[in-house]
């Protein structure tokens, strides 16, 4: 599949937005929004997914070992480093027990002990926990012909959904697959059942589609609305869906600075509150730099650690694991 520049730049727009809201958090400011860079990721999920499952089609158990291989390794690492840094007392609040740690490693929502709340040893990785459920449903849906699996994606994403909004369950499972959020990767596979037909919108409309999700995401942080899944994700499916339009009436050239970002976007998700917390009590705690260009220390130094993680171990790790699967399947393509 050809590089989608348009999804790139969001990719890396999404993961930047995600640092700046963890920035601003740990020094005691306010960007909330940023989190909604989450709902576009997963929005993006579900467009690639769909997308690479039409031009290269796959095993349901290809596909999941593929996703298992590309998502867990750097995950892992960075997971192994919270639990070491937790019992060498270097993150005091950060409390483990088995259960929890197990769950996390496995991609299994459970309740941490730290805080009660359903995340994992590393806060941001409750993302991954819907990635894989997303994949396991994905790979469901690959046992039928290709007509069938947008109604399968459907129902089922639909049925969880109105599981959750009429029992409202409480056990951390049925909690996490239940939220409305599900329904973004959902969006992200009709966007590009869409793009693949070529129903989309033209220059125009997409443009138009990209500036009101923009706008829409802007309202919300300017007059600090509540926001949820109901709102950003809409807004993070007009976004995509705008952007995708404009890649395909040929609008949107290559940044290679923004591509560049796409790509290590994962990695920049992954480690980036590992530098933020370092950079925060360094900046604002010992050399008394003001809160705001603080903050911006720490958005660099989350940046480029997260960059420096995906030249020396994603991609290394990515290679290992992928040359070593080519030659033993010497006819296979390079996944993508």
């Amino acid at each position: 599949m050809k590089t989608l520049y348009g999804i790139q730049y969001l990719r890396a727009f999404a993961a930047l937005a995600v640092v700046v809201f963890h920035a601003a958090e740990r020094s005691g400011g306010h960007f909330a929004i940023g989190s909604a860079g989450v709902d576009v990721f997963f929005v993006i999920s579900g467009f690639i997914m769909w997308v690479i499952s039409d031009r290269k089609p796959l095993t349901p158990q290809r596909f999941l070992l593929d996703r298992i291989r590309r998502i867990a390794p750097s995950y892992w690492l960075v997971t192994v480093i919270m639990i070491g840094g937790a019992l060498a007392g270097l993150f005091p609040n950060l409390k483990l027990d088995a259960g929890h740690v197990l769950g996390s490693l496995s991609f299994v929502p459970v309740r941490s002990p730290s805080s009660g709340e359903i995340w994992p040893v590393l806060v941001q990785g409750w993302t991954l926990n819907f990635e894989m459920f997303f994949y396991v449903l994905f790979a469901g849906a690959l046992f039928l012909p290709r007509q069938w699996r947008l109604l399968f994606l459907s129902v089922a994403f639909g049925f969880f959904f109105l599981i959750g909004l009429i029992w409202k369950p409480s056990s951390p499972m049925l909690a996490t697959y239940t939220r409305p959020i599900i329904l973004e990767f959902l969006g992200g596979v009709i966007i590009a059942e869409l793009w693949l037909r070529r129903w989309i919108a033209g220059n125009s409309l997409g443009l138009a589609c990209v500036g009101a999700a923009l706008c829409g995401f802007a309202a919300i942080h300017l007059i600090g609305a509540e926001f949820d899944e109901f709102i950003c994700g809409p807004l993070a499916m007009a976004l995509v869906f705008g952007m995708v339009s404009l890649e395909a009436d040929g609008s949107i050239g290559r940044v290679p600075v923004l591509t560049y970002l796409g790509d290590a976007s994962y990695s920049i998700y992954l480690w980036h509150t590992l530098a933020i917390s370092v950079a925060i009590k360094v900046a604002a705690g010992i050399l008394g730099i003001p809160g705001s260009l603080a903050v911006v220390v720490a958005i660099c130094s989350g940046t480029l650690l997260g960059v420096a993680a995906y030249e020396m171990i994603e991609k290394p790790l990515r290679k290992l694991l992928w040359d070593g699967e080519l030659k033993r399947r010497p006819l296979a393509r390079r996944p993508s």
